[in-house]
């Protein structure tokens, strides 16, 4: 454990709901409470440590129990939005798997080369409509925790405003709908569709995809039989977004309940009442809730619950860092004046917040967004950023890290106290870990929450919930009666799959070889967008590739590369086919310069449990395995810098790092 040899201060914004207005204040950590702290971390990590690490959740998809697999379906889909009909033997330029903001972007800046036609792309999603995470995902609350400027991709191009500095679920979907339609590509999607198996085929150079369509459930519920079919495509490129596979606790008792019982990310409405655009929930005035699960979806949905519920528990193994939002409307005179002034602005802000994210030096003069993310200067553990990091230098960098990060714990941990009245039930929300364990939080109603006398904390002390009862929970060793359940228990990362099992697909290259299996051995991209053994598919991932707290900055950099490639690639193709493929030196050199800069991820040994290190499970691995971790982490210099350098790549106009062959 790295010690702590001088005080520690920093500059920190005031964040608290009663003092939200205050001026910046400064912390000061003394040398042996720091150390103390270190030890309570440890201790609280203790606490969770599992041996049973990823398994103690389940995928409802994969299970063989009804009820489990019930609770994925699409509580959205009325039949109303327009899809391509699955046939036999379709044949497409380019399938797109996803049409969330990552298909959309990848569709976009195809369209923007001019080298291809809406008519020639097909996107892809099992989903009843555009979207992505938030066409599922319309939970009471729900609202992005990234600034609406900088996350909503396309403004410029749209000329569209955001309603707030934070866009709601609902406006996020408006405005991928809004994408699909100035781009034509509203009616180039097979929706309610899976996309199973893709198999390169080396005599046709061409992917053959394994697809199954469900026709939409019928106004008497019933649901007609899906179809099956095999299409061919010539480009497949896979966007399935970061978090599409909920997940719930695998705990006994897991589908006996007999109230209602939901995932958050298929909210029933029909259950709570109201719909996103009037959560009004209604129905719940009577009922006993209980919501298992305190990351970022339970943050925003928990106080909406609390208006509504008889009585409201919520259920809370690791408390989550709660920092301030301070949300407002949009201003248009400080839109037009102070934001969107001139052309490029979007790109020009993106890059400004992901400085401050990454602790670029020296850091901005300005900070154009100035919240609560670009005061959090140690997130780039996780993503990328910073300084680079010896060997020998990774005790003193961990050190360094624990420093920058104790000031602004602390503020969150203060937070805390000062807006939860009941001096135990504040103890128990307050994060014990460092800031870059999990994802953060950004709330300013939640803490207030347990002030109500019909909300109860249920904190389970790092255990986690004993068992799930015909008539509700058990915690504690105490039976909790309750008439509804939510699980708003998290989704599977996927942190050391393929881009093949992220997207839930299997994948078989040049000579039948299996994705899953190159992955297993050393997973190797070029540019964190393709890898070798596999023409003419691209992908999005984290994998050796710039990331940042605004993901569709990361898709669109992508999107706009792969686009570069695709469209270079076909100018040579005159009337053949072209066949574009990493080579295996070009994938291992990238690779290396990726594991060159792991050592900067060190401060992640050691985090509590959470899906950013595989529930623990990344610890106490064999050297083979160690190394696996960290040739797959992200680019270690962070997005901008991962940006600069497919700008970089792109001028030199040398394909030497594609093999490049052009097929009659």
């Amino acid at each position: 454990m790295a010690q702590m040899t001088e005080s520690i201060s920093a500059p920190v914004p005031s964040n608290t709901t009663k003092d939200a207005n205050c001026a910046p204040t400064r912390q000061t950590v003394s040398p042996s409470v720091a150390q103390s702290i270190q030890q309570r971390y440890a201790d609280e990590r203790s606490k969770r440590q599992r041996a049973d690490g990823l398994l103690q959740y389940v995928n409802p998809s994969s299970s063989r129990n009804p009820r489990l697999k019930r609770l994925l379906d699409d509580p959205w889909d009325d039949g109303s939005v327009a899809s391509i009909t699955l046939k036999d033997d379709m044949c497409f330029k380019v399938v797109i798997m996803g049409a969330g903001f990552g298909g959309l972007l990848f569709a976009v800046r195809l369209l923007e080369t001019g080298c291809f036609r809406s008519d020639e792309i097909v996107l892809i999603d099992v989903a009843a409509g555009f979207g992505g995470t938030w066409y599922w995902n319309r939970y009471p609350g729900l609202t992005c925790d990234v600034e609406s400027y900088i996350y909503m991709p396309l403004l410029e191009e749209t000329g569209y405003i955001p309603r707030y500095k934070y866009a709601s679920g609902e406006e996020l979907r408006e405005h991928a709908n809004r994408i699909a339609a100035q781009w034509s590509l509203e009616h180039r999607a097979m929706f309610r569709t899976l996309l199973n198996k893709c198999s390169w085929s080396d005599d046709a150079t061409e992917w053959v995809l394994e697809m199954t369509q469900f026709p939409p459930t019928g106004r008497n519920g019933t649901r007609p039989q899906p179809f099956s079919a095999t299409v061919r495509a010539h480009f497949v490129i896979l966007a399935p977004g970061l978090l599409n596979k909920p997940k719930i606790a695998n705990v006994p008792g897991l589908s006996t309940f007999q109230g209602s019982s939901f995932l958050a990310s298929r909210w029933d409405y029909n259950v709570t009442g109201g719909s996103q655009e009037a959560p009004a929930l209604i129905n719940l005035q009577d009922k006993r809730v209980g919501i298992i699960g305190t990351g970022a979806t339970a943050v925003q949905a928990v106080p909406q619950l609390a208006k509504w519920s008889r009585e409201l528990y919520v259920f809370q193994r690791t408390p989550a860092p709660v920092d301030f939002r301070r949300q407002r409307k949009t201003d248009l005179a400080e839109w037009s004046q102070g934001i969107a002034t001139a052309p490029g602005w979007q790109q020009n802000r993106i890059q400004n917040f992901i400085s401050f994210t990454a602790y670029t030096q020296p850091l901005p003069p300005v900070d154009m967004v100035a919240d609560a993310w670009t005061s959090f200067p140690t997130f780039h553990v996780l993503t990328g950023g910073g300084s680079s990091v010896s060997a020998e230098g990774i005790p003193a960098h961990i050190a360094k890290m624990h420093a920058l990060d104790l000031p602004r714990s602390e503020r969150i941990r203060t937070r805390v106290q000062e807006n939860v009245h009941d001096r135990a039930v504040a103890e128990q929300l307050k994060p014990w870990y460092p800031g870059w364990c999990k994802r953060p939080c950004f709330n300013d109603e939640y803490l207030g929450v347990f002030n109500r006398p019909n909300v109860r904390l249920v904190d389970t002390n790092g255990k986690g919930v004993q068992a799930i009862t015909a008539t509700g929970m058990v915690a504690n060793n105490a039976q909790f009666d309750l008439d509804v359940l939510i699980f708003a228990t998290g989704f599977e990362l996927g942190v050391l799959d393929s881009p093949g099992a992220r997207s839930g697909i299997s994948v078989f290259g040049r000579a039948g070889r299996s994705l899953d299996e190159k992955w297993s051995r050393e997973p190797l991209t070029l540019h964190g967008i393709a890898t070798h053994g596999f023409p003419n598919m691209f992908f999005s991932s984290s994998n050796q590739a710039g990331v940042a707290p605004t993901y569709t900055s990361t898709l669109d950099t992508f999107a706009k590369h792969v686009a570069f490639i695709l469209s270079e690639s076909t100018r040579h193709q005159n009337s053949g086919k072209a066949i574009i493929e990493p080579t295996q030196a070009a994938e291992t050199a990238w690779g290396m310069r990726v594991l060159a800069g792991a050592a900067a991820r060190a401060p992640v040994v050691g985090c509590t449990p959470s899906y950013f290190n595989a529930e623990g499970s990344m610890e106490d691995v064999s050297i083979e395995e160690q190394r696996r971790l960290a040739i797959s982490g992200p680019w270690p210099d962070g997005l901008n810098d991962f940006m600069n350098a497919l700008d970089e790549w792109r001028k030199t106009g040398d394909f030497c790092d594609f093999h490049l062959d052009i097929v009659c």
